[in-house]
């Protein structure tokens, strides 16, 4: 019987990875992080899971909403102390501490993930763009973000929630999201841009283009899994300093407004005057509460960057015994220092 032609065919297309081994490309460098790196990724996680807990499980975990001043019929004392029913104690408004401080962190968490997907989802697209077509359309985005990048951050913000307070957005999360997104748009574009200029003359951008790839295929399928390894890095930075920068415009007035969420920038400008007067536990818990967090989101970002990166990992040369080291009379012969493998390893 003679072979069936077709069946004798080797695959036009190899076959595509599968899913546990693109797992292991992206995970591998993380599961293989050693020291300091390692103990740096798993402790900003730690702290920051947890802080994802209290924004998710706010109202169970709050003995209290976050405008909640009386309990039944009876209000709250103003500027109590921690104790036994108010663990954080309560401010000049008889609002309670603890209770604002974890609805805080929701508030946060909502803004900094909004803004974080905003700056990439149009940061990224407009450095792929701009940085493989070139001529005059990436000279405007050029100067737009440059100029974008020249201005102060938060003065930046401030002008843009200010803008917007006075539409039908309001002075919400939206409007603070917004804000920040304007001021990490230029840092995505500016990184995306510059890895995309060196990568679309590489080798493998040249065959997708002598086999007739269009330019969408070749931004989607082969540029941007090359550009933008360091996108995860900048953005668990970026959330670290959009924690900053929420407080920041809720210190100045420029913020959520009190009776929409709680934000822990506008209760620390709240606090000012009860510090002079020895009350210590209005600004304490959410001044902690910013730094805890902003450190351990620093801490992934730190960390992710010495695991990604392969520039800041560093090579360990082994010696290795090739075989027939023993001479006959049972003496050792010396090492054969040209034969060695390398490892990487985390710093």
């Amino acid at each position: 019987m003679a072979a069936d032609p077709l069946a004798l065919q080797a695959p036009t297309t190899p076959p595509a990875p599968s899913a546990k081994r693109r797992g292991g490309r992206i995970l591998g460098p993380i599961r293989g992080a050693r020291r300091i790196p390692r103990w740096l990724l798993l402790g900003g996680i730690v702290v920051t899971v947890l802080f994802v807990v209290l924004a998710v499980f706010a109202p169970w975990i709050a003995p209290y909403d976050f405008d909640q001043y009386r309990d039944g019929d009876a209000r709250f004392p103003k500027l109590e102390g921690p104790d036994g029913t108010h663990l954080f104690g309560t401010t000049v408004q008889s609002l309670d501490v603890l209770s604002r401080t974890v609805y805080g962190a929701r508030t946060a968490l909502e803004v900094v993930v909004l803004a974080v997907v905003f700056s990439v989802v149009i940061g990224v697209p407009l450095g792929l763009i701009s940085g493989y077509r070139g001529g005059w359309l990436d000279r405007v985005l050029v100067l737009f973000m440059d100029a974008l990048f020249a201005f102060p951050y938060l003065l930046l913000a401030i002008v843009i929630a200010f803008i917007l307070s006075d539409t039908w957005i309001g002075g919400g999360v939206w409007t603070a999201a917004i804000a920040i997104t304007a001021v990490y748009i230029p840092q995505y574009f500016r990184v995306v841009r510059a890895s995309t200029l060196s990568a679309r003359e590489a080798t493998y951008v040249e065959a997708a283009r002598a086999i007739g790839a269009k330019p969408r295929t070749i931004v989607v399928r082969y540029l941007f899994s090359n550009v933008v390894h360091s996108v995860p890095v900048i953005a668990t930075l970026n959330a670290a300093d959009a924690i900053l920068t929420l407080a920041g415009l809720g210190f100045l007035g420029y913020g959520i407004q009190p009776t929409e969420a709680s934000e822990w920038g506008y209760d620390l400008q709240r606090a000012i005057s009860d510090a002079g007067a020895g009350i210590w536990w209005t600004a304490l818990f959410p001044g902690l509460a910013i730094t805890v967090l902003v450190v351990a989101l620093t801490l992934v970002g730190e960390g992710l960057n010495e695991i990604i990166n392969p520039t800041l990992r560093r090579r360990v040369v082994t010696t290795v015994m090739m075989p027939g080291d023993n001479s006959a009379d049972g003496a050792t012969a010396p090492k054969d220092t040209n034969n060695r493998t390398t490892e990487e390893v985390g710093p």
